[in-house]
């Protein structure tokens, strides 16, 4: 695929009022969620349910692309239909989870690096064969590991590289790369505290995609919002988070890019929505000048488990279930593009 395809192929990713709907969670974690509400932890169950969420009728009206774990990637429907062709038949485009988790660092017991690099060529070359159309691979950085008051040098660099690495190779592959460095929202560090160190990280990311050559404008970023820790006792408002996200992003994000996707973090879905409502809503005629990149979302928990929860491996229930994850897609669609009222929740 040229360059200009994958440029098209990014744009499409963010195009106005579209998202990703990230249901790209390992079979672990999968069935961690399942055992919370009593769901049985099997194969079938997760066919079931992943089959549950793409087959949700018009879900194409506010998702772009959908970014599937290897097991989704290879099931199908009930009546054999690979649920690869249903989302292509909808006119969604298929992304592909291709790391292969965070593995602790190497001399750096308390942080993490994420692997997946070997042999990374020749599965992203399958992947787009068999109809992926972008990729994902996800850095997790601990803002204050054991102790410590900021991630590592070591930790932040090794990260940065993987992810220059990844997105270069998924572009040799003709797949548009989604990289997302998320600077994690557990712990008790405060609101400032996380933007030094998004702002420090991004810093890294974009030098290495430099030096490794990526084409900006044919890349998504998804990266955390600007929030304080879970934990801390001062909690930014809609607003500060607002402000604190765009101005990191300005400092640390090319314009180039052709677009950011947001990950939701562990946030709910009326408070992804709500944030990123707010950097539309106050930028749109900041004295800055307009953002030079398209702001929109790329969540897997907020938009998922409402529906999740309602579906409780119920086959009575899927189309409740499917109708949650529809209203749950609406929120965010106008949340990205500054319509989002909180009287939508209701």
């Amino acid at each position: 695929m040229t360059s200009h395809m994958l440029v098209d192929t990014a744009k499409a990713i963010v195009a106005d009022g579209k998202g990703l709907l990230a249901m790209d969670e390992s079979n672990a974690t999968c069935d961690k969620r399942f055992d919370e509400i009593d769901i049985a932890q099997t194969q079938a169950m997760r066919c079931d349910w992943r089959g549950l969420l793409i087959t949700t009728p018009d879900l194409g009206q506010y998702i772009s692309g959908v970014i599937l774990y290897d097991e989704t990637f290879r099931q199908a429907t009930a009546d054999g239909t690979p649920l690869v062709k249903v989302l292509q038949d909808a006119g969604i485009l298929v992304g592909i989870k291709v790391d292969i988790g965070a593995k602790a660092l190497a001399l750096h017991p308390t942080e993490k690096v994420t692997e997946g690099l070997d042999g990374l060529r020749e599965r992203l070359r399958d992947y787009a064969a068999m109809g992926a159309r972008f990729a994902k691979w996800r850095a997790v950085i601990d803002p204050a590991p054991g102790g410590a008051s900021s991630p590592s040098e070591a930790c932040l660099r090794a990260n940065a590289h993987a992810l220059g690495r990844y997105a270069a190779l998924c572009q040799e592959a003709g797949l548009v790369p989604i990289v997302e460095p998320e600077v994690l929202m557990d712990g008790d560090h405060t609101q400032a505290h996380g933007r030094e160190v998004t702002e420090n990280l991004l810093r890294h990311v974009f030098a290495a995609l430099t030096r490794q050559d990526v084409v900006l404008e044919a890349m998504i970023l998804k990266p955390n919002m600007v929030v304080a820790g879970r934990t801390c006792a001062m909690q930014a408002t809609v607003e500060e988070v607002a402000d604190a996200t765009v101005q990191c992003l300005r400092r640390a994000v090319p314009a180039a890019v052709s677009g950011i996707a947001f990950l939701s973090g562990g946030q709910s879905g009326a408070q992804a929505c709500a944030h990123l409502n707010a950097m539309h809503t106050r930028f749109r005629t900041s004295s800055a000048g307009p953002l030079p990149w398209s702001l929109s979302f790329s969540f897997g928990r907020a938009l998922q488990h409402p529906a999740l929860e309602i579906w409780a491996g119920q086959e009575a229930h899927r189309h409740a279930a499917q109708r949650e994850l529809l209203h749950r897609a609406r929120c965010a669609s106008a949340a990205s593009s500054g319509q989002y009222d909180p009287a939508m929740e209701v």
